[in-house]
């Protein structure tokens, strides 16, 4: 026995057919982290700051990344005298944090549906209020022209500078586990699980239009549904089968359904342009506060303060003072009046809505008004 067990130790150890032993294996791996984000600095009546005089500037407000704070410099006279006075000059910031951080960033300007300026590098800020960028960013003339080609009543004197930028972690090294975890992929799942309709148990009809679902599910993601199918005692299951909606459009139940199975918005909504688009995520958003989806009404809100234009303003105006949105109501308050819109905004069938719906609507305008014009 010993002889043997003494055998197959010394032939694992050196294999007869002249073959390396295979040794135990360990691996590293050398790991740079990095946060990135976007910044927009719009600046108003850009117009008015031509001749400010060179190595005056504005400044955006003050953004935090990975723990240190930035801000975009906007020099339209040019950064120094001596450069040449054709240029505009944008810069990036450090204002706070940690010195000695890595940034990739790229500083951008986008004329509306056409040509746009793009100038990317990466800097090391060792000190706090470095700031390092482009001293010729745009040509002042060219800008001029952009202004000029903007349409009436369409944000004309507007311009908006953008900062994308990633903030580069140090180095690290780790060791790596021997077996690797996927991502999750549970919201695939219930897509899919949706889409098949493997289970359903219940039919919501919505304008005639049936939609299969699992009880489960719409009442685990909603009160209300929760309420309507398992009410009447201690979830004590109606005999339920079909639930009617008939308040909303199918296009948009079918978006709110996606996004109770899987916390997430269709990727590719069958939607024609971008004021029905605004108008679809108006509805999803009054979906969303009827049936209790707060997360949902978050989203909905913070795509429309994106999607504000002088056609739509009017309509997500009523809709925020009727759900009582804070944000969504100041962010169209600040449109109407920053960008000298109130015209081309009260010429809109939108608008004159507004008024009929929410007559005191117009007090906050005038407020905001005076609130401008006395600073």
């Amino acid at each position: 026995m010993g002889n043997s067990l003494f055998s197959m130790a010394s032939s694992t150890a050196s294999p007869s057919d002249g073959r390396s032993p295979r040794l135990p294996e360990t691996l590293s791996r050398c790991v740079t982290a990095s946060v990135a984000a976007a910044h927009n600095f719009e600046v108003t009546r850009y117009s008015l700051l031509a001749g400010v005089g060179a190595g005056e500037f504005v400044t955006s407000g003050t953004f935090s990344i990975d723990g240190h704070n930035w801000n975009i410099q906007v020099y339209p006279d040019r950064w120094k005298q001596e450069m040449n006075a054709g240029y505009v000059s944008v810069f990036l910031c450090l204002c706070g944090g940690a010195t000695g951080v890595r940034a990739k960033y790229t500083l951008s300007l986008s004329e509306n549906g056409g040509e746009s300026v793009q100038r990317s590098l990466t800097h090391r800020f060792d000190t706090v209020g470095a700031f390092w960028g482009f001293p010729r960013f745009m040509e002042r003339p060219r800008l001029r022209q952009w202004l000029l080609r903007r349409g009436p009543g369409g944000g004309d004197d507007c311009v908006t500078f953008r900062c994308s930028l990633t903030v580069i972690r140090e180095p690290r090294t780790e060791g790596v586990a021997a077996v690797a975890v996927p991502p999750s992929d549970m919201r695939r799942h219930m897509a899919n699980m949706l889409r098949g309709g493997d289970g359903a148990d219940v039919v919501v009809l919505v304008r005639d239009q049936p939609f299969r679902a699992h009880r489960c599910v719409l009442a685990a993601r909603s009160p209300v549904f929760r309420a309507e199918l398992f009410g009447g005692g201690h979830m004590r299951e109606r005999r339920t089968s079909c639930v009617v909606v008939d308040d909303m459009e199918p296009s948009i139940f079918s978006a709110f359904l996606h996004f109770i199975y899987t916390d997430s918005l269709p990727e590719n909504p069958d939607t024609p342009g971008d004021d029905q688009d605004c108008m679809a995520m108006q509805h999803l958003m009054v979906a969303a506060d009827r049936y209790g989806l707060d997360r949902l009404v978050l989203i909905c809100e913070e795509k429309l303060c994106r999607g504000i234009d002088v056609q739509t303003v009017a309509t997500t105006l009523a809709l925020a003072e009727q759900h009582q949105r804070v944000a969504l109501k100041d962010a169209c308050l600040g449109f109407i009046v920053s960008r000298g819109v109130l015209g081309a905004v009260a010429r809109t069938d939108g608008f004159k809505h507004l008024l009929t719906t929410c007559p005191s609507i117009m007090v906050d305008i005038l407020d905001k008004v005076a609130s401008v014009m006395s600073k």
